[in-house]
Formats: C-alpha cells, structure tokens, sequence
C-alpha cells in the first residue's frame, strides 16, 4: 500500500491507499519538533484500528511545507515502513510545467493542487486552497503552472482579530444569517465570511479578466464547502483534491522511488 503525507502549515494528513481505494486517512497538528518514533506511536495505533499493519505500506510519497519536519516524516517512511519516501518538488515528473522564473519558490501543496486539478478538471483552472493561507493557483489549458496569490488563511484572520482586539472573542466560522451583524459575535462572522466571499470573487474576476479566457474554478481545503455555499465563483468543490494529486505523482514517478 501507498502511504501519502501531506505535511502542511497547521495539520499533517496522511492516507493509505491500496491502488485506488483509500484505507484509511488520519491527520495530526504539525510540530516540526515531533520525532518519527512519536510518529510512528500514533500513526501505527490508527491503522491498527482499521486492521492495518506497518508491514502493509511498501511505498510513501510526502508534500511537506515545513521543512524542520521533513527528517523525522523521512525517518517515520524508512524505519518503520521500510520505505524511502518520494518528496514532491519540481523535479519530479508533475506532468505539468512550472512556468515562473524560480519553480523551487512554489510550495509543495501548491504543485500538487495544479497536478490534480489539471488531471482530474482540466484547465484553465483556479485552485482556491483554504488554508493556513488561502492560496490561488492559475493553471492553463495545457498545464502550465502560471503563479497564484497568498492571502491570509481565515482562520488566521480570526486569530488576529481576537489577539489584537481585547474585546473581541474567539468565534467558529460561520455564514451569518444577515451581512449586518446585530451584535459583536454575528459582525465579526459576518465580516469573516462576506468578506472573504468578497476577496475571492473579486480576486477571480481579476485573474479571469489578466488571463483573458474564462476559467474554471476549484476550491479544496476544510473550509472550501462553508465558502462554496455563498458564491457561485466556485464552481468545484474537492476536498480530496490534495491526496489525489499526491497519488497521481507517485503513479508518475514510482520508477524513480524504486
């Protein structure tokens, strides 16, 4: 079986796969101080749940974002599941090109979103990944990567809110009832949610607009369905986008890991 790992700013997910199907996905909060040993504590204990053991996996492939985890996520493949990991960067065969000037400045989770939507949507495309940071990434017809756009994730948005405001609370994110908010709680959702609606819709109407050409638009990430309710910008919703480009990768590549 296939273990993916993608290692991102705030959780790290990893999924078995066994050719097509997935077996199993669990993710935990990143800590680039975390050991493979604890890795493998846990890690181990949720397969064991689904009858899983670690001699199943064979073959492992990481997007990883952080780089202070990347030892001990390698360490995890390679003494425990006897695996030496395939790492997503533009070296590899992505079966798209990455046409900026410095593809070694593109975030891992960010090429494998423009494999998978390229793959499985086609292009042009958008990718609207919801995030630590909400990410924008532009994929042409052919599959070229074209750059994307950074933008404060939503969540940390609030964060920042609470932290820099004394009065202001932690709050869930939520679509409001109404755009005015008739207390602190609802405003702040309010300017949390239309808001961003408002960033995203005005951000593709941009992009779409420089491009030239219309564009389909993909959105992944927890929060991707919350945004996907208000706004008819976003035209696909996938959740598993992430884990699908990393399969779609190691297929590419699997030669290169033997």
């Amino acid at each position: 079986m296939l273990l993916t790992i993608d290692a991102g700013n705030t959780n790290t997910v990893f999924a078995l796969y066994e050719g097509e199907t997935r077996r199993g996905q669990w993710r935990i909060s990143t800590d680039g101080q975390r050991t493979a040993d604890e890795y493998a504590v846990w890690l181990t204990n949720l397969m064991a749940l689904e009858s899983l053991e670690a001699k199943d996996i064979d073959a492992a492939i990481m997007a990883i974002v952080v780089p202070q985890a990347t030892f001990d996520l390698t360490r995890l493949c390679t003494k425990y599941f006897n695996a030496e990991p395939l790492i997503v960067g533009p070296s590899l065969d992505l079966g798209i090109r990455i046409a900026i000037a410095k593809p070694e400045e593109v975030g891992a989770d960010r090429l494998v979103n423009a494999v998978a939507a390229h793959k499985f949507f086609g292009g042009p495309a958008i990718v609207i990944d919801f995030g630590t940071s909400t990410n924008f990434d532009i994929i042409d017809a052919d599959g070229a990567y074209l750059g994307g756009i950074l933008a404060p994730g939503v969540n940390l948005s609030l964060e920042a809110l609470h932290v820099a405001a004394a009065k202001l609370p932690h709050i869930a994110v939520e679509k409001p009832a109404t755009v005015i908010g008739g207390g602190t709680i609802p405003a702040m959702q309010s300017g949390v949610y239309y808001g961003y609606l408002g960033l995203i819709e005005g951000l593709v109407a941009r992009t779409i607009a420089e491009f030239g050409a219309p564009m389909k638009v993909i959105a992944t990430g927890g929060l991707a369905s919350l945004f996907a309710d208000g706004t008819e910008t976003i035209e696909e919703v996938d959740a598993d986008l992430t884990m699908r480009g990393l399969l779609e990768i190691w297929r590419r590549n699997s030669g290169a890991a033997q």
